[in-house]
């Protein structure tokens, strides 16, 4: 064996009646860097899956007690907010056997005797699920706490992750930026969008719900959101620096408020050092900003929001991200008619725009 995996998260379980067969599959296990347990049959197993640990199972077929596929199809009932991925390790490998064990549940279907390197590359493949789900249900919980002390609506953070993907779809077809903006870019910086107020947790009421123009002592507490969104996300990073995800849920929190002519905030960042997932989403935040009614401020129609962006070009927001949007602006149109909050007030004059006390309007310090 040649190829070894040092996993510090993924506790494996393995079923089978058969305790040589179980030793190898667990020597192998460890070899690649697993903690693994063994049960003998599909009764003993439950029990380890009932406490939560093993999210993955490796079970042989033929069992006495509680065969593999009745073991799948016991997980599966179980009312757990976690998946759990099963394997079935088995000599039988017909199409019936195939479809009966797929059916009750089985993710996956080993034949015996198998190989090390494969059962790897299986195992990887289940833990990208798992992953996948483990990051989407901490990112939707994170996202909601923050919208919980605002007056936004979830639908303030579904358009913006809409928004983003548009604007990724519309960049990774220019030649600047196709080596940068892959699918895979796409997919995360949709699932890490909803992140960038996060740090509003840490705001007080009186100034985060306040319904009117903020004082300029009002408005150095509430640029302190970006900063305390990215402080917070950037500690996970650091124990967890291999997630190329976290560190986009970081940048941002931290940087989606910067500006491109440097007078943004927390750390005054301008042109190109400002991380590209935060001008993508500092135009789509702005954007659902305008367009939406806030407690200082009613909604914007879309013409208008379209014109604050483009006078915003150069100095707020990257040309580049500008010339995308213009160029996108029917599309951000219709997201926001398809995900509207209720019905909100058309433009008017009697709430201000802008928080900020001295700020020109299209300059857009919006919380």
């Amino acid at each position: 064996m040649t190829m070894k995996l040092a996993s510090k998260t993924t506790h494996i379980l393995i079923v089978d009646d058969d305790p040589i067969a179980a030793e190898t599959l667990r020597h192998a296990l460890s070899y690649f860097g697993y903690s693994t347990a063994v049960a003998s049959d599909g009764v003993e197993a439950l029990r380890y899956v009932r406490t939560g640990k093993y999210r993955m199972v490796i079970s042989d077929v033929e069992m006495p007690q509680m065969n593999g596929i009745d073991l799948c199809r016991e997980i599966r009932r179980r009312n757990s907010c976690d998946y759990t991925y099963v394997i079935l390790l088995t000599g039988r490998c017909d199409t019936d056997s195939v479809v009966e064990g797929l059916d009750a549940g089985a993710d996956d279907y080993i034949a015996k005797p198998f190989s090390p390197s494969e059962m790897l590359m299986r195992i990887r493949a289940g833990e990208r699920l798992l992953q996948q789900e483990s990051r989407e249900l901490m990112i939707f919980a994170l996202a909601k706490l923050a919208d919980s002390r605002d007056n936004e609506t979830g639908s303030h953070l579904e358009r913006i992750r809409e928004y983003c993907r548009l604007l990724c779809v519309e960049l990774s077809t220019w030649p600047k930026f196709q080596e940068t903006i892959d699918g895979i870019y796409i997919q995360s910086i949709y699932e890490t969008s909803p992140l960038h107020d996060i740090g509003k947790v840490g705001i007080p009421d009186r100034i985060l719900l306040k319904p009117g123009k903020l004082t300029p002592e009002e408005f150095a507490i509430m640029t302190q959101h970006a900063k305390i969104g990215g402080d917070t996300l950037r500690s996970v990073v650091d124990a967890h620096p291999e997630s190329t995800v976290l560190h986009m849920a970081y940048e941002i929190a931290m940087t989606h408020h910067e500006r491109w002519d440097g007078t943004g905030y927390p750390n005054g960042l301008a042109g190109e050092a400002i991380p590209l997932c935060g001008r993508i989403v500092a135009v789509a935040d702005v954007y659902d900003a305008l367009t939406s009614e806030r407690v200082y401020k009613p909604a914007f129609s879309h013409d208008k929001a379209v014109n604050v962006i483009k006078e915003g070009s150069g100095s707020h927001f990257d040309p580049d991200m500008v010339k995308a949007f213009l160029k996108l602006e029917d599309e951000f149109a219709q997201i926001k008619e398809n995900l509207n909050d209720a019905l909100e007030t058309e433009d008017s004059e009697f709430l201000p725009l802008v928080r900020t006390p001295s700020t020109p309007s299209w300059a857009l310090q919006i919380n």
